[in-house]
């Protein structure tokens, strides 16, 4: 399998959604608004962006299977299976926020093999694959080389649905906005990794999430030189979809602030 040249297929794949999705914007009003559950939104232009991306992924891996947000085809497959948000930041869309991307991964058995998010507001294409470094728009990225948590910028989101942690997280956002240069909130997971990726931010914390937000960005990071774990410090992130991702400098004073808040009795 050459890893390359399959990235490089679906960063036009990515691009080619994007596209769809920039004009949609011009658009867009919220009578195409549909509710999936409490606060979770999706349009005709989730769904479309969605069914194109199959669409062409299906080309270029025949017997792939797909884990994708809006269940278009969500049928997986025993090697290869692709992992899809066609409009990680449906809330900024609707609301003309100029935040969103598409993300596409690709997972081989239990790794991941390749990432692509394409940012479409700001035309930013961050890539990388099995053995590569990360890129944004051909060039090569890296995370920051930021020690101390007092001098960084961390992004976090905030939880819509399924609020039995939230006086943790809350408790949480009070400890690290007291020692972090800044805590920013974009309202995409995808974007937060990949600005990790690329040192815009130091590290990036959340819980609540799923795979189609994060199994892009992981790789992105982690090939970029980054870490990333879930709140209990474990290697499930994926799997948890509880994610601390850093630059690999602040994982064990940022890890050791979201245990304290985030002990096993804390996700009863």
């Amino acid at each position: 399998m050459n890893y390359k040249d399959l990235c490089e297929q679906v960063i036009e794949v990515a691009k080619m959604a994007g596209g769809f999705i920039r004009e949609e914007s011009l658009a867009f009003n919220s009578s195409h608004i549909e509710y999936k559950g409490l606060n979770d939104m999706v349009s005709y232009v989730d769904k479309t962006a969605e069914a194109k991306i199959i669409n062409e992924l299906s080309l270029l891996l025949p017997d792939s299977g797909f884990i994708a947000e809006e269940g278009t085809q969500n049928a997986t497959a025993e090697r290869f299976n692709w992992i899809i948000d066609p409009l990680d930041g449906t809330t900024n869309f609707i609301h003309g926020i100029p935040t969103y991307a598409v993300s596409i991964a690709l997972k081989e058995n239990d790794e991941l093999v390749v990432g692509v998010i394409y940012e479409i507001n700001r035309d930013e294409c961050f890539y990388a694959w099995k053995g590569s470094e990360a890129f944004l728009n051909g060039k090569r990225i890296s995370v920051s080389e930021n020690k101390d948590l007092s001098s960084s910028l961390i992004a976090t989101g905030f939880p819509y649905y399924d609020f039995k942690r939230q006086q943790s997280y809350i408790n949480l956002f009070n400890d690290v906005m007291q020692k972090c240069h800044g805590l920013r909130r974009i309202g995409a997971a995808s974007v937060d990794l990949a600005y990790t990726a690329c040192g815009r931010f130091d590290a990036y914390f959340e819980y609540n999430l799923k795979p189609w937000d994060i199994a892009a960005g992981l790789l992105i990071l982690k090939q970029a030189g980054g870490e990333y774990f879930d709140f209990s410090g474990g290697t499930n992130a994926l799997e948890t979809c509880d994610v601390v991702a850093t630059n690999g400098k602040l994982s064990v004073e940022l890890n050791n602030i979201i245990k304290h808040h985030f002990n096993t009795n804390n996700h009863d």
